[in-house]
């Protein structure tokens, strides 16, 4: 069900065009991607698991997970999530091994482009440290995955808090149009969407990673990237729950539903359990009720709400339970989310029997954590440490947010789970002193305010949690050297 009427978006969702899903002529809209058309078309099940066979549907939206991998147009495993719907396209549900694709494409040959900095992930600190590196004479290539820039940030309808200098007040949406503006009026930076880098090479002059770039009729071209340093701003991919029929479609990753909801303007579901009450679990939920949705409940493992006391508030004022120290028991149904059990759960995390209660709801929706995508910086060498407080593994790092691979810098998720501000933030620095490696000369006073702007948005009990990451993450970069 596509979304007619809402009160802050409008939906540019281009020319209609039609498609076929396993043979059958169905229609989508030229800017959606393939899985939000056919969820528009009540289509949930997109692929199978590997070993039962059992139904997966659409999970996190930004190609991290394989719950949507499809053929189209005889290659398999394409992540239907971001790839666009293009007119007379042949979408197939495939095997869970999936066979060769069925058609042969040309030799592309291999390119090599050069910069001063790549950077890697355009979502609020790779557009932010891009911006930073051209201000002081850089050239740069960004490399995102996704159909557009901006990240989380073109999901976002609330209005951030935060710092000034990183535009809090505004909504998401909007700061990643005036990213974006800035990003594409500047001829230092190159853009390369729907691209992936896949390999990093030892290179006599500098640093060379391998990007696959998809084009439209499926097939990739391939290219050597040559830089002088590197950010990676690879973001982070959402946390899973463990409780039975925890993969059927309906249960999807909060991320997922925003970019179904406020990007494509599609309604996954009628009613909804939103489990984990941090503030995207708060805030996804106010905003499905903006859409039109009907939020039967949040339920938290915890025995106090996580997140803002406003955005619960505003969930209260709904008329949304708030059930604590609970959590998920099991999820019913055969094909797809025909309901949910909820339990209450003790101090020692141990279910109290009798305390289950029914939740009528079609759509699943876990609010519970992030864990910092490290698979690109892996690649590098780069030392990775599991830091509980910092949401996962990460890179460590110093205070320029340069890893333990000289040249290589991180900044944002990648580098522990934080707010946005703090992720413009540390695209900033990562951005100054990748320039800096890049030979540029840059202002060192500039460097200290953003440090110091960051010391800031960390002070205070809600940014407790990212304080002690940094502290752990500073005494093993003094360990390392």
């Amino acid at each position: 069900m596509r979304i007619k009427e809402h009160p802050i978006l409008s939906f540019e969702r281009g020319r209609k065009v039609h498609f076929y899903f396993n043979g059958k002529k169905i229609y989508g809209y030229e800017n959606e991607s393939i899985a939000a058309a056919l969820i528009a078309n009540g289509i949930t099940q997109l692929s199978k698991s590997l070993k039962y066979n059992r139904p997966r549907g659409f999970f996190c939206g930004i190609g991290k997970c394989a719950s949507c991998r499809m053929r189209v147009d005889g290659v398999p495993n394409v992540r239907t999530c971001i790839e666009r719907v293009r007119e007379g396209m042949k979408v197939e549900t495939q095997e869970p091994l999936a066979e060769l694709p069925s058609k042969e494409f040309d030799d592309k040959g291999i390119d090599t482009l050069e910069c001063d900095v790549l950077v890697i992930g355009g979502g609020p600190a790779g557009l932010c440290a891009s911006l930073e590196a051209a201000k002081y004479g850089a050239d740069v290539i960004i490399v995102d995955e996704n159909l557009r820039l901006g990240g989380q940030f073109i999901k976002q309808t609330h209005k951030f808090f935060g710092s000034r200098h990183e535009m809090a007040g505004k909504r998401g949406i909007d700061i990643a149009r005036e990213l974006e503006k800035e990003i594409v009026e500047n001829r230092r930076i190159r853009v390369f969407l729907k691209s992936s880098v896949f390999g990093y090479y030892e290179s006599d002059h500098g640093h060379l990673f391998g990007m696959a770039q998809r084009l439209d009729d499926m097939s990739e071209k391939i290219y050597r990237v040559r830089c002088k340093s590197a950010v990676i701003a690879s973001g982070a991919s959402e946390n899973f729950l463990v409780f039975p029929n925890n993969d059927l479609p309906g249960v999807y990753g909060a991320g997922g539903v925003q970019t179904l909801v406020n990007v494509y303007g599609v309604l996954p579901g009628k009613k909804v359990l939103m489990v984990g009450s941090g503030n995207v679990g708060l805030i996804v939920s106010y905003q499905l009720l903006q859409a039109g949705m009907e939020v039967k409940a949040v339920v938290e493992a915890l025995p106090k709400i996580g997140g803002y006391f406003v955005h619960a508030a505003k969930l209260r004022r709904f008329g949304v339970p708030i059930y604590v120290s609970h959590t998920v028991k099991e999820v019913h149904g055969e094909d797809k989310v025909e309901g949910a059990t909820i339990v209450k759960i003790d101090e020692n995390w141990k279910e109290i029997p009798g305390t289950e209660k029914r939740i009528d709801c079609d759509i699943v929706c876990l609010a519970v954590g992030l864990s910092p995508s490290v698979r690109v910086v892996s690649l590098t060498g780069a030392d990775i440490r599991y830091i509980p407080e910092a949401g996962g593994y990460v890179a460590i790092h110093d205070d320029c947010m340069e890893t333990t691979k000289r040249g290589i810098f991180v900044a944002g998720d990648l580098s522990g789970i934080e707010e946005a501000s703090i992720a413009m933030l540390e695209g900033k620095l990562a951005g100054l002193y990748s320039a800096k490696r890049a030979g540029k000369d840059v202002d060192e006073d500039k460097a200290n305010e953003y440090r110091k702007r960051l010391e800031e948005l960390r002070a205070g009990p809600f940014g407790e949690r990212g304080r002690l990451a940094k502290e752990k993450i500073g005494r093993l970069w003094k360990e390392c050297h």
